[in-house]
């Protein structure tokens, strides 16, 4: 039997690089929307957690479930813990999809929930491999979280830098050695979260500006899957351009059709 999940979309209009990025139109809707309704295709209960009131109300506008949040938060997840604590039903999996990929994919999340058929899996994540041909530059960027995984399918790192170095390599990287971009999606077992919102900030978590790290380095194990499908991140007003061109070629390949 399937296990019982909750979708939780962590939503702050504070955002250092994109004010107000959730509600930033993408040809016609706002972003916290579409990423909703990509969350909604798989069937499981949706909910945005936010500490704005502009998020809050646009969301109720176009019919889906918001909860108000602390604004003290210190990351995504400490907000969907607070939002499960308040709005949860019992569920036995709590899904955290960070409120800008509105490109994700149901079998992606698929992918992720299938962690869970091993039960020793409390917390997971996704990674896609950088294509052969992937440019140094788009390689190195610090906006693209990369990670390092173990030959049993767990997280061993994630970064903001390149991992792993090669030695006596300055180019063309992805040629010689496969790595990984860490997708923002991740899932938990619910019994597990009360340990996780005590544990303090660690300074691995506060060097590089990523949550996960608190949790690797208390010892947790994170489960990784792999996806083939791209998804797009937006962090930046050009990831938007990017993005907003994008949907255009989808929904012109669909009207094609």
């Amino acid at each position: 039997m399937k296990p019982s999940i909750i979708t939780i979309i962590p939503a702050r209009y504070a955002s250092t690089r994109f004010p107000g990025k959730p509600l930033a139109d993408m040809l016609g809707k706002p972003m916290i929307q579409r990423v909703v309704e990509r969350a909604s295709s798989t069937g499981s209960r949706v909910v945005v957690a936010t500490d704005d009131q502009r998020i809050y109300d646009c969301v109720q506008s176009f019919g889906a479930e918001a909860v108000m949040t602390s604004p003290e938060h210190r990351s995504g997840t400490d907000r969907c813990i607070e939002a499960y604590e308040l709005v949860g039903q019992g569920e036995e999996i709590m899904l955290n999809l960070q409120g800008d990929e509105p490109f994700i994919q149901p079998e992606q999340i698929e992918a992720l929930i299938s962690a869970f058929d091993r039960a020793e899996t409390q917390i997971a994540t996704l990674a896609e491999a950088f294509a052969p041909d992937t440019p140094d530059i788009a390689l190195c960027d610090p906006n693209v979280v990369k990670l390092v995984q173990g030959d049993l399918g767990q997280a061993l790192y994630f970064s903001r830098s390149l991992v792993p170095h090669q030695r006596g390599r300055s180019e063309q990287l992805c040629q010689h050695h496969t790595y990984y971009k860490h997708i923002g999606l991740y899932a938990f077992r619910t019994n597990i979260l009360p340990e996780l919102k005590a544990l303090p900030a660690s300074p691995l978590e506060l060097a590089e500006s990523l949550e996960q790290l608190r949790w690797l380095a208390a010892g947790y194990r994170i489960a990784v899957e792999q996806t083939a499908l791209s998804t797009i991140g937006i962090d930046t007003p050009d990831d938007m351009e990017r993005a907003c061109q994008y949907l255009r070629e989808l929904e012109r390949t669909r009207s094609d059709r």
